[in-house]
């Protein structure tokens, strides 16, 4: 019996013991203060936008015209040449040794044409002194004439050889900057195969494609603005060509835009936003557009979203279907609505019901 009664106090000490324990209550994480703007309507917009992409205003593929081992590649990608600069050099042994053929079929060609206009002016006088028949001077005469053609086509040869020699040497047609080589020494160089690629480097122009809602507005000379996607630097630039035909291009219209000063820093190749300036009376197609900042998209992959305010002050992540970049705003296409906030920019790091403070609403257009 008093080991029952032990066994019972026991399990009453360790009950209360359980009991007491009480569980640490869970921290709620602090709200996040964010940023907020209403979305900006593009009412009155003054220019519409191309997508386009730098390159230099001359560039060329150097190919040769003959078969040839590649003896030398005398520059590297990125080197600055000068026009007239060897690039490349391939093996002309047989060039070389066709040359001494023609030079020497020159030389006889050469003595047989001043035998035959020896011959050809003996007989001229011997003619007016009657002491030469009329069919002797015309054998002498067609003697002569052969002679001549011969030396002619002995030095059209000579010329065709010294020109396959420019083909065997790859010289530079302006000055620029190798932007790629295709051969190294030792390789076959085969007629019309790329061997070294060049760009010049004082002169950029801009290519862009234009819809046709947009092409009718745009004029030769225009000015322009263009946007580098990469550095968000702003150039200025010129109206160069306007393609009239969309035949071979997909339905959109080919502009070029020659570009005014540009830095260092702005390399062919890099992606750009142009603005084509538009007047007053022109509604574009962008007009009544939902614009929001570029900065605020979130990313995954191919989608494009932003955080928006749900009840309770939580972050909401709404996903987006975008349109035009106009400078460094993003046209909405759907997903949001006019008047409704959505978050610029936050002191920490957002995702889905996270608690968020916003700041008073930032002026309408004003949320970067």
């Amino acid at each position: 019996m008093k080991k029952i009664i032990a066994i019972l106090s026991i399990a009453a000490v360790f009950l209360t013991s359980c009991g007491g324990d009480k569980k640490e209550p869970i921290k709620a994480e602090p709200a996040i203060t964010v940023k907020v703007s209403e979305i900006s309507s593009n009412e009155n917009n003054q220019f519409v936008t191309a997508s386009g992409k730098i390159e230099a205003e001359n560039s060329a593929n150097l190919s040769t015209r003959m078969m040839g081992y590649v003896t030398k590649v005398q520059v590297k990608v990125g080197q600055k040449v000068t026009a007239g600069q060897t690039l490349v050099s391939i093996n002309n042994t047989d060039l070389q040794a066709k040359k001494a053929q023609v030079d020497a079929s020159i030389l006889q060609a050469t003595a047989g044409y001043n035998n035959a206009k020896k011959d050809y002016e003996r007989f001229v006088n011997l003619f007016k002194q009657q002491s030469a028949s009329q069919k002797e001077l015309d054998d002498m005469t067609a003697r002569y004439e052969m002679a001549k053609a011969g030396l002619e086509g002995a030095k059209q040869m000579r010329n065709e050889v010294v020109a396959q020699f420019n083909y065997s040497n790859i010289t530079a047609p302006f000055s620029g900057v190798v932007t790629n080589t295709f051969v190294k020494e030792g390789d076959m160089a085969n007629p019309g195969m790329p061997l070294v690629s060049i760009e010049g480097a004082s002169k950029l122009q801009v290519t862009a494609m234009v819809s046709e809602n947009d092409i009718t507005t745009i004029q030769k000379g225009m000015q322009v603005q263009v946007l580098v996607k990469s550095s968000n630097e702003k150039l200025t630039g010129k109206v160069s060509e306007v393609s009239s035909s969309a035949t071979n291009t997909g339905g959109q219209y080919l502009v070029k835009i020659n570009l005014d000063k540009t830095n260092p820093s702005v390399l062919s190749g890099m992606f750009v936003n142009v603005q084509f300036p538009i007047e007053n009376k022109v509604q574009t197609t962008a007009s009544n557009a939902i614009l929001i900042p570029e900065s605020a998209l979130v990313h995954d992959g191919q989608l494009r979203g932003v955080y928006t305010i749900g009840t309770g002050n939580t972050a909401i992540l709404r996903w987006l279907r975008t349109g035009k970049t106009f400078g460094n705003q993003v046209e909405v296409l759907s997903g949001l609505s006019a008047k409704e906030q959505y978050i610029v920019s936050a002191e920490g790091k957002l995702y889905n019901g996270v608690k968020v403070i916003p700041s008073p609403t930032l002026p309408k257009g004003k949320g970067e």
